[in-house]
């Protein structure tokens, strides 16, 4: 059985004992009644302190993928668990089978590196990420792009995204006002997709012009939502005291809402509105906006449109 330890890893070298044998036994490099190397042999052969082996074993043997036999040693289990592999557990496997097929083909370790590098610097971003400085728009747009896009979308201000790198592996995405400052941390070569928001009036088009003396909630987590609601729909004709205004950050933000005919709200906080409340949903995200995100999504998935 072949061993090796990465000092320098995020993870322990009792982990990568542990994964190492689960996956020599998935990938049949340990066959059931296989004796393992014990644990003064390994501790001996890799420096590493013999309770750390210990510790390993007996989380294998907890897991029920090896049995200790009295005076014989550690062996692997005739039967294998019977438990679902994790996602994880299935991609070391494949990792695994792609280094001992490289290893049967004479491939040097340096080469297979050099070319696992390439194929990853071509592969296409598989999420889209969304950078944007106020955590509540963000949170909301997000939503809306996640209910209409297929690909994961993930979310970020510009100093986690550019000290984290996540822009390298994501399409970036931004409001107009966020543009130039994500462009300026974009890796090279990389497209940026500027967000518009949705003109209000046609939103709203069903609803004007305005019934006389109809009370109307407007409530979001967003202060940018509120102050627009405000100047539209006051604009399209509601008399100002028509027009309940909640903050669903603050205590008690629901009050006085089940009174209303109905409650503007964006899509994130039209989930939490209480019972008996009519919401009015208003989507910030254009739809040529989202037509734009799709195409992209298609281009990717279809990159030569066969």
């Amino acid at each position: 059985m072949q061993l090796w330890f990465a000092r320098r890893s995020d993870n322990t070298i009792r982990e990568q004992l542990v994964t190492q044998v689960v996956l020599a036994i998935l990938s049949h490099d340990l066959a059931p009644g296989q004796r393992l190397p014990s644990t003064r042999e390994i501790a001996r052969r890799f420096r590493v302190h013999p309770n750390t082996v210990s510790a390993g074993y007996r989380e294998l043997e907890r897991e029920n993928w090896v049995e200790f036999r009295h005076g014989s040693g550690v062996y692997v289990r005739e039967q294998k668990p019977d438990k679902p592999k994790s996602s994880a557990l299935a991609l070391d496997q494949l990792i695994v089978k792609l280094f001992r097929d490289a290893r049967q083909l004479g491939a040097p370790l340096t080469q297979v590196r050099a070319r696992l590098q390439q194929w990853l610097q071509l592969q296409p971003p598989d999420h889209f990420l969304l950078v944007e400085p106020d955590e509540d728009l963000r949170a909301i747009l997000t939503s809306e792009m996640q209910s209409a896009l297929t690909f994961p979308v993930r979310s970020s201000d510009l100093a986690n995204c550019k000290r984290d790198r996540q822009l390298e592996t994501a399409i970036a995405v931004s409001l107009p006002g966020q543009a130039e400052a994500v462009r300026r941390i974009l890796p090279t070569g990389s497209e940026l997709v500027v967000l518009q928001i949705r003109s209000v009036p046609t939103s709203l088009s069903a609803w004007l012009p305005a019934p006389a003396e109809l009370l109307v909630g407007i409530a979001s987590r967003w202060p940018g939502f509120l102050k627009r609601a405000r100047t539209i729909l006051t604009a399209a004709g509601f008399a100002p005291d028509t027009l309940i205004f909640r903050d669903a950050r603050k205590t008690n933000w629901h009050r006085g809402l089940q009174q209303t005919a109905a409650v503007v709200c964006d899509t994130v906080t039209a989930n939490s509105l209480p019972a008996g409340c009519r919401p009015i949903p208003f989507p910030l995200l254009s739809e040529s906006s989202v037509t734009e995100l799709q195409g992209y999504i298609r281009f990717i998935e279809n990159p030569l449109g066969s």
